[in-house]
């Protein structure tokens, strides 16, 4: 008998714990080479286990448990070989008999199951308004509801919003006062001690300004379907907030530095690692776009798209989130007017973008109707004087109200002659 111990791998110089949050497969399965086994979450992201061996696992460890790198987690014992695979064709001539008498079968299964249940479209109309599914006819195959019922009932009157709140005072979670604990991930540990450490531990400040987004939008509106068919990709607002944030990263180094107080020492950074906040079901990560200032407008974007997918799916890597030299967060997507970004250690500033809402401006002295969006640049002031911070942020807003200067960081008629 040959039995692998599965211990908890090295994943980066400064991860020493993991938490075991979940086993993919059941104790005393049999698995094959590679396998998932489990999922370990980090102090920056999850990372899953795979099988060294095929062979029968048993568990060691528990889930939800801290285990230090090394720690086992669980055994594989690989006298046990998985079933092979040439079963599988066996279970092929089964449909055959079950043509006969499935669909009077499972035609009855369907009627007495779906009737009274919405469908996924149905149900959200039906939650957002708490609506009574009682007075609602289902025309769907067995008595479900669709979306078509439910609109059918509105314009006949039978289910008013009133209803609806009538059935939420009836049930008995209405005035519950039950409470419920559960265990911080830790992730979600790293990101409080993490925010508490940067608000104790710097001297942030934040400085506001508004941008005129009509450019820029003009811009996309004009050539998003062609960028699309050219890059295969969409055209969205963050290339260009990356964009004008690495040309005025440039221009005010210290905003893209380190601070060392311990040793008095300042870092500056000659290239530009942009880390994009992005929340996950598991909450906020911030992966990094490599030499931001090197890419283009569409290499911004698909690594803005592939971050974004990674980070959905539980699948961004330590690599992906380790360092950054300046943060960008857009809390215009979840409807924020305005805001103070919290910073990201050991970074000195982060950019917050915020919702999109039309306002009255004066432009040349005349009243217009514009899309205008809050920017706040918070900054440790202790690396960032007010002069250099405000500056920043008004070249940033300077670039994207003039789109054609994120080309070449100035205004391309101002290069040509010279000035």
């Amino acid at each position: 008998m040959a039995i692998i111990e599965m211990k908890v791998p090295e994943l980066a110089e400064s991860i020493t714990e993991v938490t075991l949050a979940q086993f993919l497969i059941s104790d005393g399965d049999v698995v094959e080479m590679d396998q998932p086994i489990c999922e370990m979450e980090t102090d920056k992201a999850s990372q899953e286990l795979f099988a060294e061996k095929a062979g029968k696992v048993t568990f060691v460890a528990e889930e939800g448990a801290d285990l230090a790198v090394g720690a086992l987690i669980c055994t594989i014992d690989t006298s046990v070989a998985p079933a092979p695979k040439t079963e599988a064709p066996v279970a092929t001539p089964k449909p055959a008999p079950r043509e006969k008498s499935a669909p009077v079968v499972e035609a009855k299964k369907e009627e007495s199951y779906a009737k009274g249940h919405a469908s996924p479209a149905a149900s959200k109309m039906i939650t957002e308004n708490n609506l009574d599914t009682s007075s609602i006819q289902g025309s769907g195959p067995g008595g479900r509801i669709t979306k078509a019922d439910v609109l059918k009932a509105f314009a006949e009157g039978n289910v008013t919003i009133q209803q609806g709140a009538e059935a939420i005072v009836r049930q008995s979670k209405a005035f519950a006062r039950t409470e419920s604990e559960a265990k911080m991930s830790r992730l979600r540990r790293t990101i409080s001690e993490r925010l508490v450490f940067a608000k104790n531990s710097t001297a942030m400040l934040t400085t506001f300004n508004e941008v005129d987004m009509k450019p820029v939008m003009d811009l996309r509106r004009k050539h998003k379907e062609k960028f699309k068919e050219t890059h295969g990709v969409n055209l969205g607002f963050m290339s260009f907030f990356t964009k004008a944030v690495c040309h005025a990263l440039q221009e005010f180094p210290s905003v893209n530095a380190y601070i060392n107080p311990e040793k008095s020492l300042i870092t500056y950074h000659d290239y530009c690692d942009i880390s994009i906040a992005v929340s996950t079901p598991k909450g906020l990560v911030v992966p990094v776009i490599r030499n931001a200032e090197s890419l283009s407008m569409w290499e911004i974007e698909k690594e803005v798209k592939r971050l974004a997918i990674a980070g959905r799916d539980g699948k961004l890597s330590i690599g992906d989130m380790e360092g950054g030299t300046f943060s960008i967060t857009n809390g215009g997507v979840f409807g924020s007017l305005m805001s103070t970004p919290i910073l990201n250690p050991p970074q000195s500033a982060i950019l917050g973008m915020h919702k999109i809402e039309e306002r009255p401006v004066a432009i040349e002295g005349k009243v217009e109707i514009r899309p205008m969006m809050y920017l706040a640049l918070s900054y440790d002031h202790r690396i960032i004087d007010g002069k250099e911070s405000v500056s920043f942020l008004v070249a940033v807003k300077d670039m994207l109200e003039n789109p054609e200067k994120l080309l070449l960081g100035t205004d391309p008629v101002d290069l040509l002659l010279g000035m």
